[in-house]
C-alpha cells in the first residue's frame, strides 16, 4: 500500500482567521501532514459565516509551522483572480515556505465569483476552457520570463514572475466529473475530490478518468497524487458527532443547487430546511476509531493517497487532538 499523507481541512467558511491559525498549528502538533484551505469570497452560511483570503492566511500559517504541507483546496484562478496573479502569489508563498506549498484549483462556483464581478455565471464549457488556459499560463510564468500568452480568455505581454517557486509547483485539479479527472491525469501533479458521494463516481468516472488522462499523455498514473477530502465527524460522544454535521448541511445539497446559488442567505435557507439525517449523509459519523478506519479503508484501497479530514464541529481543537490520538496512528499502521 502506498504511503499515506494525512491532512487537516481548515474550514475557512466557518471560523475567523485567527482561530484557523490556532487549528493549523494544532494540526501540525498532533500529527497531521498537511493543512489545506478553500478560497471563498462568500461562505455557505451568511449567519456567523467567514471568508478570509486563503493566500494571506496560508502565508501566516507557513510562518507559524515548520513541516506541514500547505495548499488550497480549492481556488478558482479564472474569474476574480487572473491566473498571472495566482502564479505570482504561489511563487511568493513558496519563497516564504520553500517546498511546502501546492496549488489546488477548480472551475469555480457562482457563490464566489458573481458577487465580485456581476456576471452571468457561464456554463461548464467556458469555465473548463478558462481552467485549461490558466494552467498553461501559470506554468509558463513559473518557468519562463517575458511571457506573451495569447489565449481565448487570457493574454499577457512580456510578463515575468520575478519571485518564482523554488522548484516545481505541485498543481492539483479538483473536480466531480470525467473532464476534470482526465485533465488532472494529463497535466497535474494531483487530483482532488470529496468523499461521501455515490461509489461508482469514484470507481467508474473519477479515478478511471485520471488514469485515462495519464495514459493519453504518457504519464505514470501512480505518480499522480489522489487527494480526497474525507468528511468525518468523530467524537467520543456520538450524539455530539451527529449534531455537529448540522453546521455543514449545505454539503448535502444537490450539485446544481450548490453551483448555481449566488447568495449565501439562500444557501443557508436551503440547508436549514434539511433534516439531520440528510445533513449527516455526507459524513462518516462515529465515536469508534476502528469504525472510522473501516469506513475510510475502501477509499485507500481505491488508490487515494492523500486524505484530508474535514470535521464539521465548532470545537476543532477537540477534534484535532482526538483524531490525532485515536485514528491517525491506526491509518498509518494500516498503510504500513
Amino acid at each position: 500500500m502506498a504511503k499515506l499523507t494525512l491532512g487537516y481541512k481548515a474550514s475557512a467558511e466557518q471560523f475567523a482567521p485567527r482561530d484557523l491559525l490556532e487549528f493549523g498549528i494544532a494540526a501540525e502538533k498532533n500529527g497531521f501532514d498537511s493543512v489545506v484551505v478553500s478560497d471563498h469570497y462568500q461562505p455557505w452560511n451568511h449567519t456567523d459565516g467567514h471568508a478570509p483570503h486563503s493566500f494571506t492566511w496560508l502565508a501566516a500559517l507557513g510562518q507559524k509551522t515548520s513541516s506541514v504541507k500547505l495548499g488550497t483546496s480549492v481556488v478558482t484562478p479564472t474569474f476574480r483572480y487572473h491566473p498571472a496573479i495566482i502564479a505570482q502569489t504561489m511563487g511568493t508563498l513558496d519563497q516564504l515556505s520553500p517546498g511546502r506549498v501546492f496549488l489546488g484549483i477548480g472551475t469555480g462556483e457562482a457563490l464566489n465569483e458573481v458577487a465580485v464581478l456581476d456576471i452571468k455565471w457561464p456554463g461548464f464549457k467556458e469555465r473548463f476552457g478558462r481552467l485549461r488556459e490558466s494552467i498553461e499560463l501559470m506554468r509558463q510564468l513559473w518557468t519562463e520570463d517575458h511571457v506573451s500568452y495569447q489565449g481565448e480568455y487570457y493574454r499577457t505581454r512580456d510578463a515575468t514572475v520575478y519571485d518564482k517557486p523554488t522548484g516545481t509547483m505541485p498543481l492539483y485539479i479538483a473536480g466531480a466529473g470525467a473532464s476534470a479527472a482526465k485533465l488532472a491525469g494529463r497535466v497535474a501533479e494531483g487530483f482532488i475530490c470529496t468523499s461521501g458521494k455515490a461509489w461508482d463516481l469514484y470507481t467508474e468516472t473519477l479515478l478511471p478518468g485520471v488514469k485515462e488522462g495519464a495514459a493519453a499523455a504518457g504519464r505514470d498514473y501512480d505518480s499522480i497524487e489522489k487527494m480526497i477530502e474525507m468528511k468525518v465527524s468523530y467524537d467520543t460522544d456520538k450524539a455530539r458527532a451527529l449534531e455537529d454535521t448540522r453546521l455543514w448541511a449545505a454539503l448535502a445539497l444537490t450539485p446544481e443547487q450548490k453551483v448555481q446559488t449566488e447568495d449565501p442567505r439562500e444557501m443557508e435557507r436551503l440547508a436549514r430546511e434539511m433534516p439531520i439525517e440528510q445533513a449527516a449523509s455526507r459524513w462518516i459519523v462515529s465515536d469508534d476509531p476502528d469504525e472510522q478506519v473501516e469506513r475510510i479503508k475502501p477509499y485507500i484501497d481505491l488508490g487515494f493517497t492523500h486524505l484530508v479530514f474535514h470535521a464539521p464541529g465548532l470545537d476543532q481543537v477537540r477534534f484535532i487532538e482526538q483524531y490525532g490520538r485515536d485514528v491517525l496512528p491506526k491509518l498509518r499502521a494500516l498503510a504500513g
